[in-house]
């Protein structure tokens, strides 16, 4: 979405939706997933774990750092990752915010 039309929106439904893109490819959510796993993760054992190239990899964990859902130490020549735990619970929360104010009625829809 541009940024001339993300404008038009609240700032809760931008953040909303910064999330859902970085959780929108399955490789990021597996790189997610080993993090919480590890609790800490160097970016090299994250290419041991997953079928891709250190330069893909590095490309979702870019997505994810921005999205701010992980953020990453330098030490030494290596970057380690884990999980931004603030921005994780905003993310939670707002995404469950959506999840929980659908009410299942009795309409037929569709």
């Amino acid at each position: 979405m541009g940024a001339t039309k993300s404008t038009e929106f609240s700032v809760k439904n931008n953040r909303v939706a910064k999330y859902a893109k970085a959780l929108s490819h399955p490789a990021r959510v597996a790189i997610l997933k080993l993090l919480i796993q590890k609790q800490a993760c160097i970016c090299g054992d994250i290419v041991n774990e997953l079928p891709l190239s250190q330069s893909t990899v590095s490309q979702h964990l870019k997505e994810l750092k921005e999205a701010g859902l992980i953020k990453g130490d330098i030490e030494g020549a290596k970057v380690c990752y884990c999980i931004d735990e603030k921005e994780w619970n905003t993310a939670k929360n707002l995404l469950n915010e959506i999840f929980i104010s659908y009410q299942a009625l009795a309409l037929k829809c569709c």
